[in-house]
């Protein structure tokens, strides 16, 4: 199904960006486990437009409301329905693209596909969706908890600045100290002041954010074709505006020779198998190996700017075009809350389908 990720730890999104609202069914959720819904609007706050000045001015309280599946603070094993009502759609902004197809936009393909588009705000093919899957991961977030295990993303690179250190010499913690959400305070700086020549010159830049899993247990990931990575590498190229994914040393290790790449085994004090190095990214033969697990995701510019370009419109002719509404000039600092859900969603069906593999 195509609206539908996970196989055990399932979700299923619906709406569209200028409909009534978009929500998500999440099924497979064990019961017993505590959800606070004030933790669901917290991660939404943190993808909803409006929040800075680096973002897209569109007001949307995105105010969860909780359909089933949650009692008295618990999971109660039944389908958990949540629902996130659109308040400040502003359609008339897209009447002019009503037969016209927006450069690097799904107008074209969409319409082709279907034979049939919802223009206003790019319809399910809107960003908006993804604010259902922040709702889900937060609830996949606390399955996790349970088993110890920690989720963090943060922007590691906007255009050509990026973070000069590895996420081993950063406090995560300080993700959000800024509206970049940059753990590294004078990058996140240089960042912001991109973002904002950028936006000034109605202009859009992309960049990259960076994935981090820790304490992880072995043994999660389902081979051949399930593999952690694959999973995780699915995950992050449904999220919009992504065009390319790669974890551990990724395309950096194609410069390495065999004797430098390869992580070497020991024993801890503790009695744990660890590696001295970590280029794998935690996963060997697609199975974690306890380690942490990190990747970088890359985001594309966003398609609409507000200057004119040439494309055609659906006859065919050709036309200028220019973008008009509310815009973000630089996605990733909402993509952050987008990038833990999506990895949180995969960790979590991958922990209930370890506890199928073997007895005991």
């Amino acid at each position: 199904m195509a609206n539908s990720f996970g196989t055990l730890f399932r979700i299923t999104t619906f709406g569209e960006s200028h409909g009534v609202g978009i929500g998500v069914t999440i099924d497979g959720c064990p019961a017993g486990l505590a959800v606070d819904v004030a933790e669901i609007q917290a991660a939404l706050d943190r993808r909803r437009p409006g929040q800075s000045d680096l973002t897209t001015p569109r007001k949307e309280a995105d105010q969860v409301e909780v359909l089933s599946g949650l009692f008295g603070g618990m999971t109660t094993g039944t389908p958990i329905g949540l629902l996130i009502r659109n308040q400040d759609q502003a359609s008339h902004d897209y009447s002019h693209i009503e037969h016209a197809y927006r450069p690097s936009h799904a107008d074209y393909t969409y319409d082709q596909k279907y034979g049939r588009r919802d223009y206003r705000g790019g319809g399910r093919s809107s960003a908006r969706e993804t604010a259902a899957r922040v709702a889900a991961g937060v609830v996949a977030q606390k399955l996790l908890a349970h088993y110890g295990i920690e989720v963090a993303s943060y922007v590691s690179q906007v255009g050509a600045v990026a973070v000069p250190v590895g996420y081993e010499e950063l406090d995560l913690s300080l993700t959000d100290s800024n509206p970049v959400r940059c753990p590294h305070p004078e990058t996140a700086e240089r960042m912001a002041a991109l973002i904002r020549q950028t936006r000034d010159r109605h202009d859009t830049v992309g960049g990259i954010v960076t994935g981090v899993v820790r304490h992880v247990p072995t043994g999660l990931g389902e081979p051949v074709f399930d593999k952690l990575h694959a999973e995780l590498g699915k995950a992050m190229l449904s999220i919009n505006a992504v065009k390319g994914f790669e974890y551990g040393s990724g395309f950096a290790g194609t410069l390495l020779f065999g004797s430098e790449h390869n992580d070497q085994f020991y024993t801890n004090e503790a009695g744990e198998v660890r590696t001295r190095t970590n280029h794998s990214g935690g996963i060997q033969g697609g199975i974690s190996n306890g380690q942490d697990i990190y990747f970088r995701v890359a985001f594309k510019p966003v398609a609409t700017i507000l200057q004119p370009q040439q494309t055609i419109n659906d006859q065919g002719e050709e036309i200028s075009l220019a973008g008009k509404g509310r815009h973000d000039p630089c996605v990733l600092p909402r993509a952050v809350p987008i990038v833990d859900a999506m990895t949180s969603l995969v960790l979590a069906d991958m922990i209930l389908r370890a506890r199928a593999n073997k007895v005991g």
